[in-house]
């Protein structure tokens, strides 16, 4: 392609391959909507609800103050993320052992990934992924020359990894394991024992276990591990070995505030904000002024926002048309499979978006072709549709079965 540039692009950058959401997107802009039969978008993992109304109020209230116009903390402001300690501790228990100073907040929780990998790696190192992977990390790793080394998952074990597999993948040139829990983008929920084999595994090999639980507060089944525990692993502190990351967007509803965190040990958290001073210098003062406050009175909503977002999964699989298939769902996403003989899952989606106004991500924008499963799945993303939605979704994958030629399984 010809180029109005007169200079050359980082080859890393070139090697990085382009954002799927708006590949996604230009499907459906050749979808004509209709009052009647509207875009049904489930592409992408947004909040489908406003947080509540004293957001706003809050925002509006500091937005009025001086101190949400200057730099703040590298850190963070020290209100939030004490107030953050206290809200862990409803998640995971009491007893956990977390404190504000292991905590840096950032733009973002791929902001958060970025830190945590810029002050663990050099170019040539390389990060364990299970695949299929949060596409977004990826990308961070490629860009920066650290390998991504694929760790392969089944849809026969629900997309969940093995951490014996890991071992074997482990080499002098590991610096991490990156698990994301909920997944993104299988909604697998990976159980505290495989959690906790993979801490382990970390600690011996003396290598960080980079832990994304963005999509934590939609287990509704109890607290999501005892990693953070005082006395859990035999007393060890968790700080030996693990790096965990959150983000405020999906809890809270608040993706366009970019508002993540990176939560690791104090003396790891020195190379970090010596990295985050030279990406943000801090993080948007607005949105920490705004929530530092409000995080408990946020818990209720947040519970029913579960709740609610189980029960659409529930109707999800119940209206889902047979043969098509779930091979894993939680958090804000389900992964399934769809029916079609010799048709590729990006045909599908491209063909549902752009003549049945469904617009959904084929596995292969998630490395899953590297395990061989990436003509077969698909991810919808449950949680910015409505119950209504979800209904109109899968009554046009009903309608498409029927009128399609391609040839189905089952």
């Amino acid at each position: 392609m010809a180029s109005d540039i007169g200079f050359s692009v980082s080859c890393n950058i070139r090697a990085t391959v382009a954002p799927p959401i708006p590949q996604a997107a230009q499907w459906a802009q050749k979808f004509t909507p209709t009052s009647s039969v509207p875009l049904l978008d489930m592409s992408q993992g947004v909040p489908g609800i406003l947080p509540p109304p004293s957001f706003f109020e809050s925002l509006t209230e500091v937005s009025r103050c001086a101190d949400s116009v200057k730099y703040g903390s590298i850190a963070g402001d020290l209100l939030l993320r004490s107030a953050l300690v206290s809200e862990m501790k409803v998640v995971y228990g009491k007893q956990i052992d977390v404190e504000a100073d292991d905590i840096s907040l950032t733009s973002g929780r791929n902001m958060a990934f970025l830190a945590a990998i810029m002050s663990l790696c050099d170019p040539g190192d390389e990060v364990i992924l299970p695949v299929p992977w949060y596409f977004n990390h990826q990308m961070s790793l490629t860009m920066l020359g650290i390998q991504p080394i694929p760790l392969m998952t089944s849809p026969e074990d629900g997309f969940v990894p093995f951490v014996q597999l890991c071992s074997t993948l482990i080499t002098e040139r590991t610096k991490a394991i990156a698990l994301v829990t909920p997944n993104n983008p299988t909604g697998a929920i990976y159980p505290p024992s495989v959690l906790a084999s993979f801490a382990q595994l970390a600690k011996e090999r003396g290598i960080a276990l980079i832990l994304d639980e963005t999509y934590r507060d939609f287990i509704t089944s109890g607290p999501p591990h005892n990693l953070f525990d005082l006395h859990a692993e035999n007393g060890s502190s968790w700080r030996s070995h693990i790096i965990h990351l959150f983000s405020f967007s999906k809890s809270y509803c608040i993706p366009g505030h970019r508002l993540g965190t990176i939560i690791a040990s104090p003396t790891l958290q020195q190379h970090i904000r010596t990295v985050l001073d030279s990406m943000q210098i801090c993080a948007p003062r607005p949105v920490q002024l705004a929530l530092a406050p409000l995080l408990p009175s946020f818990r209720p909503f947040i519970r029913s926002t579960a709740e609610a977002l189980k029960a659409r999964h529930d109707l999800f699989k119940a209206c889902l048309p047979q043969p098509w298939s779930i091979g894993a769902q939680g958090g804000y996403f389900a992964f399934v499979r769809h029916p079609f003989q010799g048709i590729g899952a990006k045909e599908v989606c491209k063909t549902l978006a752009e003549q049945w106004g469904i617009v959904l991500l084929p596995a292969e924008f998630f490395g899953s072709s590297v395990s061989g499963h990436g003509d077969q799945w698909v991810r919808f993303a449950v949680a910015n549709v409505s119950d209504e939605n979800v209904q109109m979704v899968c009554g046009r994958l009903k309608e498409h079965l029927a009128a399609t030629k391609w040839n189905t399984v089952g």
